[in-house]
């Protein structure tokens, strides 16, 4: 099972930077980076709530599932 996050393309679609989803969000960047980079292993619902709050989205807009078999084709 992967969980594809793309925070990335929202930021883009908005033309906002990751420093200033951080600001608007209340959390590090360091902490915003790992979440764009697929590296975290957890979110809280609430810096989810407040991510599509800041981009103006839907959380789906930024979760994506893609079965294993998807996953390994792409790669």
């Amino acid at each position: 099972m992967a969980i594809i996050i793309n925070i990335d393309v929202m930021l883009a679609k908005r033309k906002m930077s990751v420093t200033e989803l951080s600001d608007k969000v209340g959390i590090t960047l360091a902490n915003i980076s790992i979440l764009k980079n697929g590296k975290g292993k957890a979110i809280r619902f609430s810096t989810l709530e407040a991510i599509c709050k800041a981009l103006d989205c839907q959380p789906g807009d930024i979760l994506e599932y893609k079965s294993d078999d998807e996953t390994y084709q792409e790669s």
